[in-house]
C-alpha cells in the first residue's frame, strides 16, 4: 500500500465501510454486494470551490442472505466404499 492513491482509496473504504454496509442493508435488506458480478466507473465533478473531485461508482449485484438448512440440500452425499 505504498502507492498513495491505492492507500487513500483503501483508507476511505475502511473508514466508511460499516456505514456503507448499514446503508446497503437499510435499502435492500440483509445481504451483500457481489464483487464477482461487479462493475466500477471512475468519473469526475467540480466542487464548490471549483476544485476537481473524483467520483467512484461501485455497481455490484445484491445477494440477499438466505437461511440454508441441511434438509434442503439436494446434492447427493458421496458414497464411501
Amino acid at each position: 500500500l505504498k502507492e498513495p492513491n491505492v492507500y487513500r482509496t483503501y483508507e476511505a473504504l475502511t473508514h466508511y465501510g460499516n456505514a456503507i454496509k448499514l446503508l446497503i442493508n437499510e435499502k435492500f435488506g440483509d445481504g451483500i454486494m457481489s464483487a464477482i458480478d461487479f462493475y466500477m466507473t471512475v468519473g469526475g465533478t467540480v466542487g464548490k470551490a471549483g476544485e476537481k473531485r473524483v467520483v467512484i461508482t461501485f455497481n455490484g449485484k445484491f445477494l440477499p442472505f438466505i437461511e440454508q438448512k441441511a434438509e434442503d440440500n439436494t446434492a447427493a452425499s458421496p458414497e464411501i466404499e
